[in-house]
């Protein structure tokens, strides 16, 4: 009796058939392949301490700031330095060779979005 499988079902199985029989680009198959667990625990640390503020810890920085004006001894406060993201953002940021690292996910679908973000990192010198 024929089953008549999920859209995405079908999908992956026939882009797994593919990336069997036919030779993929060297640019298409890096992405094949994840970091393992040890180090994608190790950089989900790292991405962890950079990640944005959100609203409850901006709302205690400026009460703080605040406080501290109207005491008079106001302070000069560095920039907070923060985990970017978005494709057009990170893209961007490597051109202007502002960025330090760029993570790419790997299952990004579809894949074009992303192909050419690691040529772009080599030509900066920008690791990836």
């Amino acid at each position: 009796r024929y089953v008549k499988w999920p859209r995405y079902v079908r999908l992956q199985r026939q882009r797994k058939i593919l990336y069997q029989r036919l030779k993929v680009p060297p640019s298409i198959a890096q992405f094949t392949n994840a970091l393992d667990k040890n180090n994608a625990t190790s950089l989900f640390k790292l991405l962890h301490k950079y990640r944005p503020e959100d609203k409850a810890e901006k709302a205690a920085r400026l009460k703080a700031a605040g406080e501290a004006k109207a005491a008079g001894t106001e302070t000069k406060t560095k920039k907070p330095v923060v985990l970017k993201y978005g494709l057009n953002h990170i893209t961007s940021l490597v051109e202007n060779n502002k960025a330090k690292l760029v993570v790419i996910a790997h299952d990004v679908d579809p894949i074009e979005l992303v192909l050419w973000l690691p040529a772009l990192c080599r030509k900066r010198n920008v690791p990836y």
